[in-house]
């Protein structure tokens, strides 16, 4: 029953990816592919998969205990705080904190999810921003990071 739950979480979000990222628009077109294909791709994944995990045939029946609850919960505030604090924050300390959580809620040590959670931003930041020139906000590490 847990992966209904987190099927229907990944549908509802992955249309309001959907949604918030038809108004992406490049000021100036040099890309053929602009800005919005990316997080609608994300998009329809997310809800394809989530649709999978809601209607597939489940073996253990339909119930949910608190145990089972609660790293759903927890995943599902974590992205939503990572949607909320990405611009303000910046790429890195956002998926830090975002990292957090999931960690745990995944049976990591919480010093294992920040260390995880910092090096997985901090990678990914740079192979983005630096080697693929892809703009990530940089945040409140905008002077150590470099980034705009």
């Amino acid at each position: 029953m847990s992966d209904r739950f987190l099927g229907i979480a990944c549908i509802l979000i992955g249309a309001a990816m959907a949604w918030a990222a038809q108004g992406y628009a490049a000021a100036i077109s040099y890309e053929p592919v602009g800005p919005r294909a990316f997080p609608l791709l994300l998009s329809v994944l997310m809800m394809a998969m989530g649709i999978w995990l809601a209607i597939r045939p489940s073996s253990n029946g339909f119930g949910l205990s608190a145990t089972q609850l609660k790293p759903i919960v927890w995943v599902v505030l974590a992205v939503g705080a990572y949607a909320a604090l990405f611009e303000w924050l910046g790429f890195t300390l956002a998926t830090t904190v975002m990292a957090i959580p999931v960690g745990i809620a995944f049976g990591g040590a919480w010093k294992q999810a920040l260390m995880g959670g910092l090096g997985l931003g901090l990678v990914l930041f740079v192979i983005f921003d630096k080697v693929l020139d892809v703009v990530l906000p940089s945040g409140m590490l905008a002077i150590v990071l470099g980034g705009r």
